[in-house]
Protein backbone atom coordinates (compact mmCIF):
# COMPACT_ATOMS: atom_id res chain seq x y z
CA UNK A 1 0.00 0.00 0.00
CA UNK A 2 1.07 3.56 -0.58
CA UNK A 3 2.41 5.43 2.43
CA UNK A 4 0.82 8.69 1.24
CA UNK A 5 -2.70 10.08 1.13
CA UNK A 6 -2.24 11.12 -2.50
CA UNK A 7 -3.92 8.35 -4.50
CA UNK A 8 -3.47 10.04 -7.87
CA UNK A 9 -1.88 8.19 -10.76
CA UNK A 10 -1.61 8.90 -14.45
CA UNK A 11 -4.57 6.57 -14.93
CA UNK A 12 -6.78 8.30 -12.35
CA UNK A 13 -5.80 11.92 -13.03
CA UNK A 14 -8.83 13.92 -14.16
CA UNK A 15 -8.66 15.48 -17.62
CA UNK A 16 -12.18 16.92 -17.79
CA UNK A 17 -12.85 19.62 -15.15
CA UNK A 18 -9.65 18.79 -13.25
CA UNK A 19 -10.49 21.35 -10.55
CA UNK A 20 -13.27 19.03 -9.45
CA UNK A 21 -10.76 16.27 -8.77
CA UNK A 22 -9.69 15.09 -5.32
CA UNK A 23 -7.04 12.50 -4.60
CA UNK A 24 -6.75 12.60 -0.80
CA UNK A 25 -7.76 9.52 1.14
CA UNK A 26 -10.12 11.40 3.49
CA UNK A 27 -12.31 12.67 0.64
CA UNK A 28 -12.28 9.34 -1.18
CA UNK A 29 -13.07 7.38 1.98
CA UNK A 30 -15.98 9.69 2.85
CA UNK A 31 -17.60 9.19 -0.57
CA UNK A 32 -17.09 5.43 -0.41
CA UNK A 33 -18.52 5.25 3.11
CA UNK A 34 -21.66 7.11 2.03
CA UNK A 35 -22.54 4.36 -0.46
CA UNK A 36 -23.78 0.79 -0.48
CA UNK A 37 -23.71 -0.22 -4.16
CA UNK A 38 -20.80 0.13 -6.56
CA UNK A 39 -20.31 -0.76 -10.21
CA UNK A 40 -17.57 -3.32 -10.76
CA UNK A 41 -15.93 -3.21 -14.18
CA UNK A 42 -13.59 -5.76 -15.76
CA UNK A 43 -12.80 -7.32 -19.14
CA UNK A 44 -13.20 -11.09 -19.41
CA UNK A 45 -12.20 -12.94 -22.59
CA UNK A 46 -12.33 -9.69 -24.54
CA UNK A 47 -15.83 -8.73 -23.35
CA UNK A 48 -16.27 -5.72 -21.02
CA UNK A 49 -18.64 -6.20 -18.06
CA UNK A 50 -19.95 -3.70 -15.52
CA UNK A 51 -21.76 -5.35 -12.61
CA UNK A 52 -23.67 -3.57 -9.82
CA UNK A 53 -22.80 -5.09 -6.47
CA UNK A 54 -22.67 -4.25 -2.78
CA UNK A 55 -19.37 -3.24 -1.23
CA UNK A 56 -17.89 -2.04 2.03
CA UNK A 57 -14.72 -0.12 2.84
CA UNK A 58 -12.67 -1.63 5.64
CA UNK A 59 -9.59 0.48 6.28
CA UNK A 60 -7.66 0.98 3.06
CA UNK A 61 -9.42 -1.80 1.15
CA UNK A 62 -12.77 -2.46 -0.48
CA UNK A 63 -14.55 -5.70 0.32
CA UNK A 64 -16.51 -7.40 -2.46
CA UNK A 65 -18.26 -10.73 -2.30
CA UNK A 66 -20.47 -13.00 -4.37
CA UNK A 67 -21.24 -16.55 -5.34
CA UNK A 68 -18.15 -18.63 -6.01
CA UNK A 69 -19.85 -19.65 -9.27
CA UNK A 70 -20.29 -16.09 -10.55
CA UNK A 71 -18.37 -14.94 -13.61
CA UNK A 72 -17.22 -11.74 -11.91
CA UNK A 73 -15.79 -13.51 -8.88
CA UNK A 74 -14.05 -16.17 -10.97
CA UNK A 75 -12.58 -13.56 -13.30
CA UNK A 76 -11.24 -11.34 -10.53
CA UNK A 77 -9.85 -14.32 -8.62
CA UNK A 78 -7.73 -14.91 -11.70
CA UNK A 79 -5.99 -11.56 -11.27
CA UNK A 80 -7.82 -9.47 -13.86
CA UNK A 81 -7.57 -5.68 -13.35
CA UNK A 82 -10.74 -4.18 -11.92
CA UNK A 83 -12.37 -0.77 -11.89
CA UNK A 84 -14.82 0.08 -9.11
CA UNK A 85 -16.98 3.21 -9.34
CA UNK A 86 -19.31 4.77 -6.77
CA UNK A 87 -21.59 7.72 -7.53
CA UNK A 88 -23.97 9.80 -5.40
CA UNK A 89 -26.36 12.16 -7.19
CA UNK A 90 -26.92 15.12 -4.86
CA UNK A 91 -29.17 17.18 -7.12
CA UNK A 92 -30.29 18.22 -10.59
CA UNK A 93 -28.77 21.54 -11.67
CA UNK A 94 -31.35 23.46 -13.72
CA UNK A 95 -29.68 26.18 -15.75
CA UNK A 96 -31.10 28.93 -17.96
CA UNK A 97 -29.73 27.19 -21.03
CA UNK A 98 -30.20 23.55 -21.99
CA UNK A 99 -26.44 23.23 -22.52
CA UNK A 100 -25.59 24.21 -18.93
CA UNK A 101 -27.90 21.73 -17.21
CA UNK A 102 -25.95 19.37 -14.98
CA UNK A 103 -25.98 17.31 -11.80
CA UNK A 104 -24.39 17.87 -8.44
CA UNK A 105 -22.60 14.67 -7.55
CA UNK A 106 -19.81 12.93 -5.68
CA UNK A 107 -18.02 10.05 -7.37
CA UNK A 108 -15.01 7.81 -6.87
CA UNK A 109 -13.04 5.57 -9.23
CA UNK A 110 -10.75 2.88 -7.78
CA UNK A 111 -8.38 0.86 -9.98
CA UNK A 112 -6.53 -2.27 -8.91
CA UNK A 113 -6.21 -6.03 -8.74
CA UNK A 114 -8.24 -7.91 -6.13
CA UNK A 115 -6.95 -10.52 -3.70
CA UNK A 116 -9.01 -13.54 -2.67
CA UNK A 117 -9.65 -14.22 1.02
CA UNK A 118 -9.00 -17.97 1.27
CA UNK A 119 -9.00 -18.93 4.96
CA UNK A 120 -12.51 -19.66 6.28
CA UNK A 121 -11.94 -17.78 9.55
CA UNK A 122 -10.61 -14.76 7.66
CA UNK A 123 -13.55 -14.98 5.27
CA UNK A 124 -16.02 -15.10 8.15
CA UNK A 125 -14.39 -12.06 9.74
CA UNK A 126 -14.46 -10.20 6.43
CA UNK A 127 -18.17 -10.91 6.02
CA UNK A 128 -18.78 -9.78 9.58
CA UNK A 129 -17.03 -6.50 8.80
CA UNK A 130 -19.01 -6.20 5.58
CA UNK A 131 -22.33 -6.71 7.36
CA UNK A 132 -21.47 -4.32 10.17
CA UNK A 133 -20.45 -1.64 7.69
CA UNK A 134 -23.79 -1.90 5.87
CA UNK A 135 -26.02 -2.32 8.96
CA UNK A 136 -24.11 -1.75 12.21
CA UNK A 137 -25.27 -4.13 14.94
CA UNK A 138 -26.80 -6.72 12.63
CA UNK A 139 -24.16 -9.47 12.76
CA UNK A 140 -24.78 -10.49 16.37
CA UNK A 141 -28.54 -10.80 15.78
CA UNK A 142 -28.39 -13.41 13.02
CA UNK A 143 -27.08 -16.92 12.46
CA UNK A 144 -23.48 -16.72 11.23
CA UNK A 145 -22.58 -18.39 7.93
CA UNK A 146 -21.87 -22.10 7.99
CA UNK A 147 -18.68 -23.61 6.62
CA UNK A 148 -20.61 -24.75 3.55
CA UNK A 149 -21.96 -21.24 2.98
CA UNK A 150 -18.49 -19.77 3.37
CA UNK A 151 -17.09 -22.18 0.79
CA UNK A 152 -19.88 -21.16 -1.61
CA UNK A 153 -18.96 -17.50 -1.23
CA UNK A 154 -15.98 -15.70 -2.75
CA UNK A 155 -14.65 -12.72 -0.79
CA UNK A 156 -12.28 -10.30 -2.49
CA UNK A 157 -10.32 -7.34 -1.18
CA UNK A 158 -9.33 -4.50 -3.49
CA UNK A 159 -6.63 -2.08 -2.28
CA UNK A 160 -7.55 1.61 -2.35
CA UNK A 161 -4.17 2.91 -3.48
CA UNK A 162 -4.95 4.18 -6.98
CA UNK A 163 -8.10 6.28 -6.99
CA UNK A 164 -9.72 9.62 -7.67
CA UNK A 165 -12.82 11.49 -6.56
CA UNK A 166 -14.79 14.01 -8.58
CA UNK A 167 -17.26 16.43 -7.01
CA UNK A 168 -19.63 18.94 -8.55
CA UNK A 169 -21.57 21.23 -6.22
CA UNK A 170 -23.24 24.61 -6.28
CA UNK A 171 -25.58 26.52 -8.61
CA UNK A 172 -25.75 26.52 -12.41
CA UNK A 173 -22.76 27.76 -14.39
CA UNK A 174 -24.66 30.34 -16.44
CA UNK A 175 -22.59 33.38 -17.40
CA UNK A 176 -22.86 36.67 -19.28
CA UNK A 177 -25.90 37.02 -21.53
CA UNK A 178 -27.19 33.65 -20.33
CA UNK A 179 -28.17 35.30 -17.04
CA UNK A 180 -30.66 37.52 -18.89
CA UNK A 181 -32.83 34.60 -20.04
CA UNK A 182 -35.95 34.52 -17.86
CA UNK A 183 -36.15 30.85 -16.90
CA UNK A 184 -36.10 29.52 -13.36
CA UNK A 185 -32.62 28.34 -12.42
CA UNK A 186 -31.30 26.53 -9.37
CA UNK A 187 -30.80 23.10 -7.85
CA UNK A 188 -33.30 20.36 -7.01
CA UNK A 189 -31.55 18.49 -4.15
CA UNK A 190 -31.55 14.69 -3.94
CA UNK A 191 -30.99 12.56 -0.84
CA UNK A 192 -30.78 8.81 -0.21
CA UNK A 193 -32.96 7.97 2.76
CA UNK A 194 -34.45 5.02 4.64
CA UNK A 195 -38.18 4.34 4.94
CA UNK A 196 -39.98 2.72 7.89
CA UNK A 197 -39.09 -1.00 8.06
CA UNK A 198 -41.54 -3.62 6.75
CA UNK A 199 -41.49 -6.83 8.82
CA UNK A 200 -41.46 -10.26 7.20
CA UNK A 201 -45.07 -11.55 7.32
CA UNK A 202 -43.70 -14.83 8.74
CA UNK A 203 -41.92 -13.05 11.61
CA UNK A 204 -42.78 -14.25 15.11
CA UNK A 205 -44.96 -11.55 16.71
CA UNK A 206 -42.81 -11.33 19.85
CA UNK A 207 -39.65 -10.29 17.96
CA UNK A 208 -39.27 -6.49 18.17
CA UNK A 209 -37.92 -4.32 15.38
CA UNK A 210 -34.25 -3.56 16.17
CA UNK A 211 -33.06 0.00 16.62
CA UNK A 212 -30.78 -0.17 13.58
CA UNK A 213 -33.83 -0.91 11.40
CA UNK A 214 -35.94 1.85 12.96
CA UNK A 215 -33.17 4.43 12.57
CA UNK A 216 -30.40 3.36 10.22
CA UNK A 217 -27.19 5.02 11.47
CA UNK A 218 -26.09 5.96 7.94
CA UNK A 219 -29.38 7.04 6.34
CA UNK A 220 -32.01 9.58 7.46
CA UNK A 221 -35.47 8.12 8.03
CA UNK A 222 -38.31 9.48 5.91
CA UNK A 223 -41.96 8.62 6.58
Amino acid sequence: MRETDDLQSERTRLRRFPKRGHYDRATIDAILDAGIVCHLGFVHEGQPFVIPTAYARIGDRLLLHGSAASRAMRALEGGLPACVTVTHVDGIVLARTAFNHSFNYRSVVVLGVATTVEDLDDKREALRGFTERIVPGRWNDVRPPTAQELRATTVLTLPIDEASAKIREGPPGDEGDELEFRAWAGVVPFELCARPPIPDPRLAPDIPTPKYALAHPRLPLRE
